[in-house]
């Protein structure tokens, strides 16, 4: 990796964090190079906007999602093992990480408003629902699953599960919240089986 690399990656690194915390429209190259303890024009010159800076925190976030969330649950055997892999990274990601929390308050900020941040995020939601829809499917070709059960409503209920154990973890501080959400993700595989 080349310092130009490695200093865009420490950037963005930090900026995932400040968006997580703050909110992604907040982000403003100012800021961040007072954060990373660059020159304003030194950090323009990696990101030229600040909505390719938000459009790209949004892209390093997907990327560390990607990695801790989905390849372990395409590296699972295919089918429930592959799901509860899925639930159990995505699990951890929100009780732990940044980039879920990055993503739902992303979510809530750029619900209503149009442009390039949003259309990305959108593109990045759905994509993630047809992955976790077709890992299902895939359960419901071998078998796992019930031959009449829907992956795209699967998808939404999985997803339902996560947000409201985000908001039961995180925002309200609930110490049953991972039981509670556990307890929730088995109903929805025995109601699919």
């Amino acid at each position: 990796m080349s310092k130009g690399e490695e200093t865009r990656r420490q950037v963005l690194e930090a900026a995932v964090e400040v968006a997580a915390s703050t909110g992604l429209a907040s982000l403003t190259i100012g800021s961040l190079a007072e954060r990373a303890g660059m020159s304003k024009s030194g950090l323009f010159a990696h990101f030229k906007s600040k909505e390719t800076l938000q459009v790209q925190v949004l892209e390093f976030a997907s990327e560390a999602f990607v990695e801790d969330v989905v390849r372990p649950a395409l590296s699972a055997p295919r089918g429930e093992k592959r799901i509860t892999t899925l639930f159990e990274s995505w699990l951890a990601v929100s009780r732990d990480g940044t980039a879920e929390c990055l993503f739902v308050s992303a979510a809530w900020e750029y619900d209503d408003q149009p442009g390039p941040v949003r259309d990305r995020l959108v593109r990045m939601h759905l994509d993630f629902n047809d992955s976790v829809a077709q890992m299902f499917r895939t359960g419901i070709a071998e078998g796992f699953f019930a031959a009449d059960a829907d992956p795209e409503q699967f998808a939404h209920d999985l997803h339902g599960i996560m947000l409201i154990f985000f908001q039961a973890h995180r925002l309200l501080g609930d110490a049953r919240a991972e039981e509670r959400a556990r307890s929730a993700f088995s109903r929805l595989i025995e109601s699919n089986r």
